[in-house]
């Protein structure tokens, strides 16, 4: 069984995990220490009867294979020991943390609005900063200009997790993948 640390579990996470929890394959541990907002149930996977709970702590009592904790990810120890570290966090910080640890395989999944993006740690560290700017500098699933109306939603984060579920599968299935993925729709 792969050990894998999401880190976030938002808009791109709560769409991830279901989708690995259900292949059986990974031992999974989610950090997330936000809190669940009536405004995160349009877009995030989770119930009204979630808010006020803590995401991590939902998935990790909804999803058999799922340790969730309520914790920030602020040292590169906290990335050492898994089989792949999935960043879905909307964290500049976060992100630099992991491209710049040494010795340890990871997935960074981004969208926001009609753009997403993954990019892997096979990528070549020089590209790291450009392709992973996005428009306010740091990816966080809907666009900046979403008041919280229904009828601008956007998916991208959905079709962004199932593209890394996918990415993950064939990774470790040591098939080819891609260094780096930009969707734009």
């Amino acid at each position: 069984m792969r050990k894998i640390l999401v880190i976030g579990c938002g808009g791109i996470g709560s769409f991830l995990i279901p989708l690995l929890d259900k292949t059986g394959l990974y031992k999974i541990e989610v950090y997330d220490p936000d809190i669940i907002e009536e405004k995160n149930i349009s877009y995030q996977n989770f119930e009204r009867v979630d808010i006020n709970k803590n995401k991590a702590q939902v998935f990790d009592s909804r999803y058999p294979s799922v340790n969730g904790y309520p914790y920030l990810v602020l040292t590169d120890k906290q990335l050492q020991g898994y089989d792949l570290v999935v960043c879905c966090a909307d964290n500049i910080d976060i992100r630099k943390t992991l491209y710049l640890t040494d010795g340890i395989n990871w997935l960074d999944l981004r969208a926001q609005g009609r753009t997403g993006i993954i990019l892997s740690f096979l990528e070549r560290p020089e590209l790291f900063t450009e392709l992973s700017n996005g428009p306010e500098g740091s990816f966080s699933c809907q666009g900046s200009g979403w008041e919280g109306k229904k009828e601008d939603l956007h998916y991208i984060h959905v079709a962004i997790a199932g593209l890394g579920a996918e990415w993950m599968q064939r990774w470790f299935n040591k098939e080819q993948v891609v260094n780096h993925k930009l969707i734009n729709i």
